[in-house]
């Protein structure tokens, strides 16, 4: 598949997706698209926008991952706030905005997902799917899946540290504790992408056969 990564990081969610897919992949930060890059050498990166990327290429691809910015939406935001650590931020609308085009204007044959925090508000949109601590909006029914809680502990992760084989202490990224923290757990980005593509898949945990769902959609 043509497959866009929009707000791609350092590629946690598309470390399993294999080299079969021709990927593009959109990165604001110079350091950390070069971090993705260096893991994913055939891979397309592109630094700009990746809001207004999607906005310009989205009937390009068969399937689209977007992951906008959740910090205005999340609940150590609210909970800050409310402690006086931060100040008070309108919601970052950009999440809203890309469901709504893909929801309108993507192609049929176009498969697409937006992944972000469950909100410290009633969502504006309700969401296709609830998994673990993020909530997961799409085109295309998405299975269960339990999450390995012990896999990632975020309380543990400094920027030494190496997540889902993702070690960037070396790297130029300014906020290395974060980039790692904000991965998608890999096993997750290729559950959800055989979701998309209707691969028969099942998981160890509860042998949830997502290739069946599909069929009953």
């Amino acid at each position: 598949m043509k497959i866009l990564n929009a707000y791609a990081g350092i590629g946690g969610n598309r470390k399993l997706w294999g080299t079969e897919h021709e990927v593009t992949a959109i990165e604001f930060d110079v350091a950390t698209a070069e971090v993705y890059s260096n893991y994913f050498p055939n891979d397309n990166v592109i630094v700009t926008d990746a809001h207004k990327f999607i906005l310009d290429y989205h009937k390009d691809f068969d399937f689209i991952w977007s992951s906008p910015p959740c910090p205005t939406h999340s609940d150590i935001r609210r909970c800050g706030v409310h402690s006086g650590q931060y100040n008070a931020l309108y919601p970052e609308m950009t999440l809203y905005q890309e469901i709504i085009l893909l929801q309108n204007f993507a192609p049929k044959r176009t498969k697409w997902v937006i992944e972000n925090v469950i909100p410290y508000y009633d969502p504006l949109i309700p969401a296709t799917k609830k998994l673990h601590r993020h909530l997961y909006w799409s085109n295309f029914p998405i299975g269960n899946y339990e999450v390995d809680k012990q896999e990632r502990r975020h309380d543990k992760i400094t920027g030494n540290s190496t997540v889902y084989g993702f070690n960037i202490s070396k790297s130029k990224i300014k906020n290395k504790r974060k980039a790692l923290r904000n991965m998608v757990d890999p096993k997750l980005g290729k559950f959800i992408l055989n979701c998309a593509s209707g691969v028969r898949v099942k998981q160890n945990i509860n042998q949830i056969d997502i290739f069946d769902l599909l069929e009953k959609s």
